[in-house]
This record gives structure tokens, sequence and C-alpha cells, in this order.
């Protein structure tokens, strides 16, 4: 995870965007997350009741781990001193 919203902050065009039928309500956190899949990586914006536990539970490939993170150790990335609050 790179950052939460205590609840929905997106545009009204994204959130109309997802099916009715499986849209997400607005009153959770939502998640920005560094996602990758086989074909690319990206930043995902994810609700809280669609988060999955990663199976592999390792490090990830993502091209802005080194501007965001300093490293990974014991299962966790750190967030670099100069993007802490």
């Amino acid at each position: 995870m790179v950052d939460v919203d205590p609840v929905y902050a997106n545009s009204e065009e994204w959130y109309e965007s997802i099916p009715e039928d499986i849209r997400p309500t607005r009153d959770q956190p939502f998640y920005h997350l560094l996602a990758e899949n086989d074909e690319s990586s990206y930043v995902a914006y994810v609700s809280q009741q669609n988060l999955l536990a990663d199976a592999e539970a390792g490090p990830i490939d993502h091209p802005s781990l080194d501007e965001m993170f300093e490293g990974y150790r014991n299962g966790r990335y750190r967030l670099r001193r100069s993007l802490s609050h």
C-alpha cells in the first residue's frame, strides 16, 4: 500500500464506470497500491472490501519502488524518510 483515502476520493466518472452490481460503497477505505500483472506495473485504487492477500507474500517488481522505498526487510518495504509524515 502506498496511500489510503478514508472514504472514496476518486472521480465520479471512475466510480460510475464500475458495474453497479459489483460497485463498492463509498464509505470505506480505498487504497492506492503498487500492483503488477503479467503485462504491466501500475498503481491500483482498491476498496477495502476488494483487497486480497498476496499469495506470494514476497517483494514485488514495480518501477516506482526505488523512488518510494529504501528497501525490503522482514517482509516489509521501508518508506523513504523524505516521504514520511
